[in-house]
């Protein structure tokens, strides 16, 4: 790990990307996972969720298969997942307009909010701590209050990782917009493990669930 408060550039996209349109593979049981965060603060607490959601697919073997989609402002990747298919998704809008991505993805794929995944940082949770969430209030998240505005739902399933709290709160704003301390960095590397081993078991669960008849 970086010494300097920045992630390596390992744990972050490149800023080489492919500029085309992703369509759909065959039909199946397809989920959307969305990292939350800001394009241009990528190693910042507050973009925690875009890097799970680089850890994601990494895992997967999709982690040089982005490209970029005008139609919802974001970068995409296909991954399988056994018999179903994730769509991963990092918004290139800011965090407060994330939701407008989230959502016109979704359109785009024909999936309901139920099956949107959202990854963000949680300041109520220790660093190291993750918890799914599904569905319920924003909780003074401002991405997940956009997602929900956008999708008209507050029935997404959350990843949240855990980033702490600082002790004060008017301290609150340039402590999720500064990146993570070098003491906090050496514990990255297994929460973005763990985040993504609590979110594909979730998702492989669902997936094997039966359909519900039309």
């Amino acid at each position: 790990m970086s010494r300097s408060g920045v992630l390596p550039a390992g744990l972050w996209p490149s800023r080489t990307m492919r500029r085309c349109v992703l369509e759909p593979l065959s039909p199946g049981k397809r989920w959307l996972v969305a990292g939350l965060g800001n394009p241009g603060l990528p190693s910042t607490r507050h973009s925690v969720g875009m890097a799970v959601l680089g850890q994601l697919a990494r895992r997967l073997g999709v982690a040089e298969s982005w490209v970029r989609d005008a139609r919802c402002a974001a970068d995409l990747a296909l991954a399988p997942l056994g018999d179903a298919q994730l769509v991963l998704l990092r918004p290139r809008r800011l965090m407060n307009a994330n939701g407008r991505s989230v959502a016109r993805a979704a359109e785009l794929f024909g999936l309901t909010a139920e099956e949107v995944y959202l990854v963000h940082d949680e300041l109520d949770k220790p660093l190291g701590k993750v918890a799914l969430k599904l569905g319920g209030s924003a909780r003074g998240h401002n991405g997940v209050r956009s997602c929900i505005s956008c999708l008209n739902s507050s029935a997404m399933p959350r990843l949240r990782v855990g980033i702490g709290r600082p002790a004060h709160r008017s301290a609150v704003e340039a402590y999720v917009l500064g990146c993570f301390s070098p003491e906090e960095q050496e514990l990255l590397p297994s929460l973005l493990d763990g985040a993504t081993d609590l979110l594909l078991a979730h998702i492989r669960a669902r997936s094997q669930e039966p359909s519900p008849s039309p």
